[in-house]
């Protein structure tokens, strides 16, 4: 049996047990989470390929061709050169980002050898993927910064120390324009204008500028430069990736193969992928307890992608655990807070995990708010003339932004909870009423309700005091 099937084993056993104990899910974090560091190169390349796969949305030209191609390599006594470039555009990562380094990591620990192309040169362009405008340039400084923040932020998913990098800059700034007309010519400009996001921008009316054209040009360059074997990029990569293939097939080159990942869906369950902008992401800067919270607030139905993307389950021990919840032997809660704790335990380590899953219970499974230690309280008489959203962005700092306080209450997370002698009754507040002045919407809401009275925007809580 393979390392890999022998961890299998053992985290199946603790998937059949009690999963409402934290001593056995304490044990099967370990054992799950020491996966990320396992040597995997005792899979065989059938093996290999099918592992890599079962997280991709698509193998091309096919799992079949990866796995000749890595035991064409193995009888060459080498691996696969792997290509993985990044554009570094922003400071703030988020988990959606960590995916690809997540495959990246399991390339490498599959004997394999990873390239980091830092797109120094093709940041200057922006990706132009999936965007309804233009992106702004950026300068060298905004480059080394982003590149600086990025790497220590996504260093919990992927071994920087076995990694070879390099910059775009260092083939794509000497290429002549005599050089490049001699490439073009060979590329069809219907092929550059196929693409969704451009058609859409030209029936809309919006710029497309000829640097947006070139960038698929340019990155597959970089696959020419390096003469990769198999380039990784998310779904909405793809013509950029064929592009490279294109290319490689006009230099004489084998084309490389391509594996695309699947752009993860936000926390709110609306659909839309997880980004900054959408305030629907779990920062990988944040502390471990946000971390937990925030994986704890998602749909139920999130819970298959994210354990695929996020953990080092096989598909054989997700079908264990969501064929549990569906016989109702497990509570969906017991294995969300599970998920919560791998996501902690791969930023943070086993122990955070643990605490964070603990402050968790001890928070959100009492009975009574009032059970709960150190809340914040609002002071209405204080406060009552501000809005909602300013009391939950200035006061309690619940929120970066009114506009992401409304987008709570738009995602029927914003509430207003009075503990009686009956009980909790809860009012869901509207967008609306973000903006309305907090002691107006107190007055309308909870005219004929006596008790204590909670604010809770998603998992934050906070104590109303209207004396």
């Amino acid at each position: 049996m393979t390392r890999l099937g022998e961890s299998v084993a053992r985290a199946s056993t603790l998937l059949s047990s009690d999963l409402s104990s934290d001593a056995t899910v304490q044990e099967l974090l370990q054992e799950t989470g020491a996966r990320r560091y396992l040597d995997l190169t005792d899979l065989s390349a059938k093996e290999q390929a099918e592992l890599i796969a079962s997280r991709t949305v698509e193998v091309l030209p096919g799992v079949d061709k990866l796995a000749e191609r890595i035991e064409e390599r193995r009888a060459g006594g080498r691996g696969l050169h792997i290509k993985l470039g990044i554009d570094p555009t922003a400071t703030d990562v988020h988990l959606g980002h960590a995916v690809p380094l997540i495959i990246l990591s399991r390339f490498q620990r599959l004997g394999h050898d990873v390239t980091l192309i830092i797109g120094d040169f093709t940041a200057k362009i922006g990706d132009p993927s999936g965007r309804t405008a233009e992106r702004p340039p950026l300068t060298d400084e905004d480059i080394a910064h982003n590149l600086a923040t990025y790497r220590e932020q996504v260093r919990p998913f992927f071994d920087f120390e076995k990694v070879s990098f390099r910059q775009n800059s260092e083939w794509l700034a000497p290429y002549t324009f005599p050089e490049l007309l001699a490439l073009l010519a060979h590329v069809p400009a219907s092929q550059l204008l196929q693409r969704e996001d451009f058609r859409n921008r030209l029936a809309a009316g919006s710029g497309l500028t000829m640097t947006e054209l070139l960038y698929p040009v340019a990155q597959g360059l970089d696959s020419v430069a390096l003469n990769c074997d198999v380039e990784l990029g998310g779904s909405d990569q793809l013509l950029n990736l064929q592009m490279a293939r294109k290319l490689m097939e006009l230099r004489g080159q084998t084309p490389q193969l391509i594996v695309t990942m699947p752009l993860i869906e936000g926390t709110d369950g609306t659909g839309a992928k997880m980004s900054k902008s959408k305030g629907n992401y779990v920062g990988l800067s944040a502390p471990a307890d946000d971390v937990f919270g925030k994986i704890m607030s998602v749909p139920d139905r999130l819970m298959e992608p994210y354990l695929k993307a996020w953990t080092e389950w096989t598909d054989e021990e997700i079908g264990l655990a969501l064929g549990r919840v569906a016989d109702r032997s497990l509570h969906p809660m017991d294995l969300k807070k599970i998920l919560a704790g791998e996501v902690v335990a791969a930023l943070y380590g086993l122990d955070a995990a643990m605490a964070a899953r603990a402050g968790f219970i001890a928070q959100f499974s009492k009975k009574s708010f009032s059970d709960v230690e150190s809340l914040p309280v609002v002071e209405v008489a204080a406060h009552g003339a501000e809005t909602v959203a300013t009391v939950l962005t200035t006061v309690l700092e619940f929120t970066p932004s009114a506009s992401a306080a409304r987008r709570l209450a738009k995602q029927n997370a914003l509430r207003l909870v009075v503990e009686g002698a009956d009980g909790q009754q809860t009012v869901v507040l509207a967008e609306a009423d973000a903006v309305r002045p907090l002691r107006e919407v107190l007055a309308e809401k909870l005219a004929d309700t006596a008790g204590v009275t909670y604010l809770k925007a998603g998992r934050k809580l906070a104590q109303l005091d209207d004396r």
